[in-house]
This record gives C-alpha cells, structure tokens and sequence, in this order.
C-alpha cells in the first residue's frame, strides 16, 4: 500500500533523526524489492522486560532506568515525536548499564499547534485504540489525540512495575485493565513493598 509505504518512511526518517544515547539508533530504511526495512545498531544485552521476569528491581536501578528512559522520551518530545507504545518490552538493558528505549513503531509527529497526535486514517483509523493495554494513558484509551504526555504515564506504569514486579493496573482481561486505567489508583507502592523509601 503506497500511503502505509509513505506513512512508514516518514515516520521511520523522524525517528531516525532522533540522535541521542537512550533512543536505538535507526541507520537506514530502504525497500527490497517488495519489503521495506529499516537498519538499527545492534544491541547487547535484555528487555527490561526479560529483566522483570525476576521480580522487582532496586529502587536505585529502578530509578537509573526511569531516568534514562526519561531523557530518551524528552529527546523524541522535543523533536516533536511520541512513542505511543511504552512498556517494558520495549526498554533494552544493555550489558553496561545503559538504557535504550525500541520501537518506535506506533510513534506519530505531533502536530505543531497542540503538540498532540492526531488519530487519522491509514494504519490509525479514527477512533482506533494504538497501545499495550495496561500501559496507556486514557485518552489513548478513548482515542483521542495522544502527545508526550501519554508517553510520561505509561513511563509510570513502569516506573510501579520495576518497583512492585507487578503491574500497575493488572486485572483479568483486557476489557478489565483499560477499565481500571479510567476509573481506578493503582495500589499504594508501599502496599505492594513496603521497603520502599517515601
């Protein structure tokens, strides 16, 4: 599909403006044949999400995490770029400690005047919901424009999990976890630990 061809090498070239030490850095996009791809440095290392198989991390790792996390988002931000998908999954730990946020894949430029995204046809149909349940903000939820802001919460659903080893707004099924994210607080951390410093 050509405007899905276009749409993804625009956004891919965006991304791929995104120079900083917390952000996968994106070589190349090109097209073979019928297939486009894009070429990313190699990393050593884990999702943070491999990471939280073990359970809760330490505070200070936790923090040193959200933190580079933090300025990885600040960086898309400031170049005008959500990432709209933010999750453990997409957190990579590399073996020397540092952090890089992946996959921009859902990640949309957002628009001069709001600094929002607007939700618009091709791959995002209006009204579509874009996201990992249990990880986005509400108006994705309702599908409303998104801007940095959705990307700052979802930062906190993970910052909770590194911190508890579980997630934030867990229920049984999808339905039941987008719900909770609208109506409902997390547990307090100290609930779920209750080492945790004020």
């Amino acid at each position: 599909d050509a405007d899905r061809r276009a749409r993804f090498e625009r956004e891919a070239r965006a991304v791929a403006a995104l120079s900083h030490p917390n952000i996968l850095a994106l070589h190349d996009i090109g097209l073979d044949a019928d297939t486009l791809f894009v070429v990313t440095e190699l990393l050593e290392g884990e999702t943070l999400a491999d990471r939280l198989r073990q359970g809760a991390l330490p505070v200070r790792k936790a923090v040193e995490i959200a933190v580079g996390v933090a300025r990885g988002l600040s960086a898309a931000h400031g170049k005008g770029i959500a990432h709209r998908d933010l999750k453990p999954a997409n957190i990579f730990l590399l073996a020397d400690g540092q952090v890089k946020i992946l996959d921009f894949g859902l990640a949309r430029e957002m628009t001069a005047a709001s600094g929002a995204t607007e939700t618009q046809a091709a791959l995002t149909d209006p009204g579509t919901v874009l996201g990992t349940a249990g990880y986005m903000a509400p108006e994705q939820i309702r599908g409303q424009p998104v801007d940095g802001r959705a990307d700052l919460f979802a930062l906190g659903i993970v910052l909770y999990e590194m911190l508890t080893g579980s997630r934030a707004f867990a229920r049984e099924t999808t339905a039941e976890t987008l719900t909770a994210i609208l109506k409902e607080d997390p547990p307090e951390l100290t609930t779920a630990r209750a080492d945790l410093p004020p």
